[in-house]
């Protein structure tokens, strides 16, 4: 298990303006929490799995990150998690019907009969994202804090990236890498072509996985620009494989890291669904 640790929160009256946004999967978690009267992310953690764990073995991860850093002591004004997943399927809202939940995942991924399923609307995309959250993490989340926010990865991804796309006519494919997890949204003319994840742990996979995915959309390895973000730096392996294939790739850097004061903290150790929930 490897984690990356910023700073600890420090206990006083300015608490209850604090925000606590958290990520869970079963290979990692990570957490920040944002000082809401300064705007500034005073913690963060990101811990990686060196396996897949259970979710019973995961609440036992974020209960002792909670200890370790105060959490489950601290007040905060606003709770947000966010589960990271593959038990989704992105619906559009004239095919949606609440009471068909299950129809639309079985399709898509393997979900048991006391699977509790909901869904996130993603605003002024004409969709939902059906998932099924990890609900134990859920509970535990409950009874420390009361009502909160949770919704899917995948769904803060297509919001934000939607938003932070601009007015360009080309496609554009963001690939965001995590913990052995790639999600890959194609967007063109601020509409979504396509969002998916997976799972790879050998580079050839990683490739294989975002080569056919530009072929079944018929875009050109060419002049298709992709942009990567998340755990991959440029020139590391993964970003010399991809120029290996694809003539215009980047490295992603996202608007959002501009709207908060992260102090001491280094930018490349806070996700981009965790800032972006903020």
């Amino acid at each position: 298990m490897t984690n990356e640790t910023t700073s600890k929160i420090s206990e006083d009256s300015k608490s209850a303006y604090y925000k606590l946004s958290i990520q869970v999967s079963l290979n990692g978690l990570s957490f920040c929490v944002l000082d809401t009267l300064s705007n500034t992310v005073i913690s963060s953690e990101r811990i990686s799995f060196e396996g897949e764990l259970t979710p019973y073995a995961l609440q036992k991860e974020v209960k002792q990150l909670f200890e370790d850093h105060k959490i489950h002591k601290t007040n905060f004004t606003e709770v947000v998690v966010i589960h990271r997943n593959n038990l989704f399927c992105l619906v559009p809202n004239a095919l949606f019907n609440k009471d068909e939940l299950a129809n639309y995942l079985k399709f898509n991924a393997k979900i048991l009969a006391n699977d509790h399923i909901v869904y996130d609307e993603i605003a002024n995309m004409d969709m939902v994202n059906v998932y099924v959250p990890f609900m134990n993490i859920n509970n535990y989340i409950f009874d420390l804090f009361g009502d909160f926010e949770f919704m899917h990865n995948g769904t803060v991804l297509i919001k934000n990236l939607i938003n932070s796309h601009g007015n360009t006519n080309e496609p554009i494919c963001y690939v965001h890498l995590m913990e052995g997890h790639m999600d890959i949204t194609v967007i063109q003319n601020k509409k979504l072509l396509l969002y998916n994840n997976f799972s790879f742990t050998a580079k050839e996979d990683f490739i294989y996985y975002l080569l056919f995915t530009l072929e079944q959309l018929k875009l050109d390895t060419e002049t298709t620009k992709l942009k990567l973000f998340g755990a991959v730096e440029e020139g590391d392996s993964l970003y010399q494989l991809c120029h290996t294939y694809i003539k215009d790739i980047s490295i992603f850097i996202p608007s959002h890291a501009n709207h908060f004061h992260l102090g001491d903290l280094e930018r490349e150790t806070i996700d981009f669904t965790l800032l972006n929930s903020l």
